[in-house]
């Protein structure tokens, strides 16, 4: 069966070529004037929610403006200083019409508490701090690696990230045990129970030697981790302790229970194997790199912004101490790295998403918000040198792919399904190249084409 190309009609595409550094203006200012900023998250609408770690969640409108009354104000109950403080929110997937959010705080007795706040009625920039509904609370043996995030999955379950309780090296090997909730990725069901309930699904449901939270453990202090809002895959940027810092990675069908190995290892390098399993019981991490002017990561998203960015489909993330960003993707298999740039006096504390899956990224210290720049491409900025039609052949599945000028430099043409695995793959140095798509089920591609180092990314849709 022959599928059409839904998209892609005679686009001219341009290869750009991005040079990183901070002055490559890979992301521009968006709000300042923020304290503190930890986490960004939005509610389904064109406003940002920007937590302060001090206690406080503000609002940034699209053009960058900070509200001056905050959205939710719990200083009162916060306890702040080290690594503690208000660490993350999340909405409600039906927050419209429920109002629910949830935080991650640290409060009285140095414990993490997991509450539901309700916004305000007739106020939908207010919310009411005496709505607080806790539904966890977990005490902290120390100040440090608190963990904080939280986020919705695309089942609808609210994952919880907790750090293995702090001090060095995990002296109690809290993320190994699997009794007890630091070091570990919960999933709870805040839909049902009171205040919540386990779901089936999880993989120590009814368990009577693992607490049935638990979605994923051997974590040392995931700060901050994401779903990718395509593909459902998950991601988290996790804390080294004196070597190297980790990016691990689960498939959205995976059935959890995974073990990211520490304290037995940080990263792929054995740091205190004493009382572990054996290796083939631990999940590795994607991509590491060593300390050296990086030394604490900072987990982001996968950028589904526009289709026509290069970066469309690629991983962000940072490093707190260098405020040096990356992105990470597959291609045939393998992991890649690329620098995207790298900017000074912020320490970058997190990363944030709005409705249109647009990046954002906030410094702790600077107090600023930047957001990654989509780089669409735009058919009035073209140089005839650098042009490539793009077009579908009237009925059938041939993509037709033509340099306008016939330089002799290899073309590397690749097609990736959503899943970042490598469908199909050609090269050539000729000026126009056939692409058959026949053989391809429904569904969406991304159709990647390299010349001479530079590239450009599409999005195809494929339908009967």
């Amino acid at each position: 069966m022959k599928l059409p190309l839904l998209i892609i009609l005679n686009l001219f595409i341009i290869f750009t070529h991005i040079v990183v550094g901070q002055s490559a203006n890979t992301i521009t200012p968006f709000a300042s004037g923020l304290n503190k900023p930890v986490c960004i998250a939005n509610a389904g609408d064109n406003r940002l929610f920007v937590v302060s770690e001090l206690g406080t969640i503000n609002i940034v409108d699209t053009e960058g403006n900070v509200k001056t009354q905050s959205f939710l104000d719990i200083r009162d109950r916060v306890v702040y200083g080290g690594e503690r403080g208000l660490l993350g929110l999340a909405f409600h997937p039906q927050y419209p019409a429920n109002g629910y959010f949830y935080v991650n705080y640290i409060g009285n007795g140095d414990s993490t508490y997991i509450s539901r706040f309700t916004v305000s009625a007739g106020n939908p920039d207010l919310a009411n701090p005496a709505s607080e509904l806790k539904l966890l609370t977990i005490f902290q043996p120390y100040q440090n690696h608190n963990g904080g995030d939280l986020n919705f999955g695309p089942d609808g379950f609210l994952y919880i990230g907790l750090g293995d309780g702090g001090s060095g090296g995990d002296p109690e090997n809290r993320a190994q045990n699997l009794l007890d909730f630091h070091g570990k990725i919960l999933r709870i069901d805040v839909n049902h129970g009171n205040p919540y309930s386990i779901p089936e699904s999880n993989p120590f449901y009814n368990s009577e030697t693992a607490l049935p939270e638990i979605w994923a453990y051997g974590l040392r202090n995931p700060w901050r981790f994401s779903f990718d809002r395509l593909t459902g895959d998950l991601w988290i940027g996790d804390v080294g302790q004196s070597n190297s810092e980790e990016i691990d990675f689960q498939l959205a069908n995976s059935p959890g229970g995974d073990n990211y190995g520490w304290r037995c290892y940080e990263g792929d390098l054995a740091y205190n194997t004493s009382q572990c399993s054996p290796d083939a019981s631990f999940t590795f991490p994607v991509y590491t790199y060593p300390h050296g002017p990086e030394c604490s990561v900072t987990g982001g998203y996968v950028y589904r912004g526009s289709t026509s960015s290069p970066f469309y489909g690629y991983y962000f993330f940072s490093d707190y101490c260098s405020d040096r960003i990356w992105t990470l993707h597959n291609e045939s298999g393998n992991w890649i790295k690329e620098d995207f740039g790298q900017f000074s006096g912020n320490n970058f504390s997190t990363f944030g998403e709005d409705v249109s899956g647009r990046l954002y990224v906030a410094g702790v210290t600077s107090g600023k918000i930047f957001r990654i720049k989509d780089f669409s491409t735009g058919i009035g900025q073209l140089n005839v040198a650098d042009k490539i039609i793009i077009n579908q052949l009237p009925n059938s599945s041939v993509v037709h792919i033509e340099k306008v000028q016939a330089r002799q430099k290899e073309m590397i043409i690749s097609v990736f399904d959503m899943k970042g695995t490598i469908v199909y793959q050609a090269k050539t140095v000729k000026s126009g190249f056939d692409v058959s798509l026949n053989e391809f089920p429904s569904g969406t591609y991304i159709l990647n084409i390299k010349i001479d180092g530079n590239k450009i990314s599409r999005k195809l849709v494929l339908g009967k």
